[in-house]
């Protein structure tokens, strides 16, 4: 049976949080034979081309031409600030909105979509996630909401949340593997060319994020050499050199602007690196190699010493 896949959106819409998932849901139908899995439509207010940030004009059905009934999955879209203001302020648009999540089996936002959802009152008593760079502000504003400000996405009950942009994929891709299953999944993913489908627990966050995010470091050019070249001679020496520091001088002033030491940060970059390669099945051998660390001993000690469970072990829970 067709699964009715609703995108809800107004003017000032982020053109990837409707194209990701809407290319998601449309790649299964051209994947698995013989069937029709979803209906994907985008629905506004008022109809017509939405202005998107990008740009580009999308076109909608407008809600007076549309039943919110018999809606499997609706997804509130986010939106620039002025966008999100209009869309709340509009009675019509919350009542047939919170119509249709009554009657729809999954439903839920992505990213900025979430503020949308929590001003009509929809999130309460909930948990969610939403864009990092908003996740604290909404926590103040609507307390009687969890929001989860680390992870891609949040799956609460029927409710689906994720984070920013790309972050819409990955939901969609999870919804699809929950409803098709896991090799349905992982062929849209390398139909999209998506590089791996991430749980949604991992974080919004990179390891070098995060470090450049905590201080205007003068380390950030070291930090994004250090990202793409995990295999590189990474030793406190090396790294030093490369910035033209002492060891100690280098030692000091790194730990103090991240931190971290820098050993402890080459760690943690290898680590998030290595998670990533085994959920997307990659081999512990090859793992390894890529992550720079000579043998597949030297990565298990490690990440049964970060993660308390064997890289096997956690490819089979999360791959």
């Amino acid at each position: 049976m067709t699964k009715r896949i609703t995108l809800f959106a107004s003017h000032g819409v982020q053109a990837l949080d409707i194209t990701g998932p809407s290319s998601v849901f449309t790649s299964a139908n051209r994947i698995v034979n013989g069937t029709t899995p979803y209906s994907v439509e985008l629905v506004s207010p008022s109809g017509g081309l939405l202005e998107t940030l990008s740009g580009v004009s999308l076109g909608s059905a407008s809600i007076a031409d549309t039943s919110p009934e018999a809606i499997d999955t609706i997804l509130v879209m986010g939106h620039d600030t002025r966008g999100i203001e209009a869309l709340v302020a509009q009675d019509r648009a919350r009542e047939w909105v919170t119509q249709a999540v009554g009657g729809s089996r999954r439903w839920g936002s992505v990213c900025l979509g979430a503020f949308v959802l929590a001003s009509w009152g929809l999130l309460a008593k909930r948990t969610a996630t939403t864009h990092w760079a908003a996740a604290e502000d909404m926590a103040k504003q609507f307390p009687d909401t969890s929001f989860d400000s680390d992870s891609i996405f949040v799956v609460d009950d029927e409710l689906w949340t994720s984070a920013g942009v790309t972050a819409g994929i990955d939901m969609s891709l999870a919804m699809v593997e929950a409803d098709l299953g896991t090799d349905v999944a992982t062929r849209i993913a390398r139909h999209l060319v998506v590089y791996l489908r991430r749980p949604g627990s991992q974080s919004q966050f990179s390891g070098a994020l995060k470090a450049q995010f905590a201080n205007a470091s003068p380390y950030r050019d070291l930090i994004e050499w250090v990202e793409v070249n995990l295999n590189d001679d990474l030793s406190v020496g090396a790294l030093a050199a490369r910035v033209g520091q002492s060891r100690r001088t280098f030692q000091r002033h790194f730990t103090e602007q991240i931190g971290r030491t820098p050993a402890a940060f080459v760690e943690d970059l290898r680590l998030e690196r290595a998670r990533a390669y085994l959920a997307s099945g990659l081999a512990l051998q090859p793992v390894a190699r890529e992550i720079g660390y000579p043998n597949t001993n030297r990565l298990n000690v490690a990440f049964q010493r970060r993660f308390g469970v064997s890289p096997s072990v956690w490819r089979t829970m999360h791959g």
